[in-house]
């Protein structure tokens, strides 16, 4: 009897020394999964022009898009290999945490209520943006006091809901609400009058507004109420695969910062190591950096060579010389002031 307890005490203290172990190793298989289903399973949204789009002819577009390209270039080689997935910004969450997904890249506010509560991991911030405000043009709004009392158009589940109960808060204004879900209807509404303003990340405004029929006819206003780092979620608890979307990351930023770019990439993994090592450990030729990630080390140089770089996903998405003209302002790198200060690949 009493060798029977110690058999079931011992058993008992190596369960619970193995769970969290074995807890960990369950949640902990996305690149698994990748790998054998052979393709990226991405959550984006279907209309944000410069960000994640399906355009006219078919083909999925934007900066959150090509993060998507880059990570299924890092690990399965061949950057055309994503599973596109629509979500909303009331299931993008669910469809995280559910599995349905492995990453969402639909320009999504990194927040603390966000990581503590919805079953997802935040990665790094991919766009720097702001909360602001956009009105009809014909009522001749240049400040947000001349909102007090106005009927704003708002998404169920976003950021936005809260900073402008916040923002009016403070400021003592007023206002009534619309809410609606599905992104095209929302702005139809707004358009149609329901609402007299609608606030979202200025970029979603500025976005949007392109594909309006007649975009002179609605102003956004300069007011910038908030913060918006926008980057990819990837399910909690699976630390390898945040590393890998990450880093992902980290390296196209590097690659910006180092000279490396899509056209020459080639030329500059065919460089002496002593040339440059940082650049040795960003391609491969020196270091196992994607081997310790559990890739090849190639990862990056595939992403750089297939997706381009940082400065090019930019610029081909949403620069100066695109329909939205945006200037790289917070998204400039930190050597030029800017924001965008990836950590090191050594």
């Amino acid at each position: 009897m009493h060798n029977k307890k110690c058999l079931t005490a011992t058993l008992s203290l190596i369960g619970l020394l193995a769970g969290p172990c074995i807890a960990g190793a369950a949640q902990a298989g996305t690149l698994q999964d990748v790998q054998q289903r052979g393709s990226i399973r991405c959550g984006v949204s279907s209309d944000k022009a410069g960000f994640s789009y399906l355009s006219d002819d078919g083909h999925w577009k934007g900066m959150d898009v090509d993060l998507c390209r880059a990570v299924a270039a890092a690990t399965l080689g061949d950057a055309s290999k994503v599973e596109y997935v629509s979500t909303s910004s009331k299931n993008r969450f669910t469809a995280i945490s559910s599995g349905e997904i492995d990453i969402l890249s639909r320009s999504t506010t990194w927040t603390a209520s966000r990581d503590a509560n919805l079953g997802a991991d935040f990665t790094t911030p991919w766009f720097y943006d702001g909360q602001g405000f956009m009105t009809h043009a014909e009522f001749g709004i240049s400040k947000i006091e001349d909102l007090d009392g106005a009927t704003f158009c708002l998404s169920p589940g976003t950021t936005s809901e809260q900073n402008l109960a916040d923002y009016f808060g403070r400021k003592g204004l007023n206002y009534k609400s619309v809410v609606i879900e599905k992104s095209s209807e929302l702005y139809s509404a707004f358009q149609k009058g329901r609402c007299d303003a609608i606030t979202n990340d200025l970029t979603g405004l500025a976005a949007r507004r392109t594909l309006f029929a007649n975009p002179d006819d609605y102003t956004i206003l300069p007011t910038i109420i908030s913060k918006e780092p926008l980057g990819a979620y990837v399910s909690q608890g699976d630390a390898q695969w945040r590393d890998i979307v990450t880093w992902t990351a980290f390296a196209l930023m590097n690659a910006e910062e180092l000279g490396v770019t899509s056209a020459n990439v080639d030329q500059m993994r065919d460089a002496p190591v002593a040339d440059n090592p940082k650049i040795a450990r960003l391609l491969g030729t020196d270091g196992h950096i994607g081997e310790r990630f559990g890739l090849g080390n190639d990862w990056a140089y595939q992403a750089i060579k297939q997706v381009g770089n940082y400065g090019e996903i930019f610029a081909n998405n949403v620069g100066p010389d695109t329909p939205l003209k945006f200037e790289r302002g917070l998204n400039r790198l930190w050597t030029d002031g800017g924001l965008i200060y990836p950590a090191p690949i050594r």
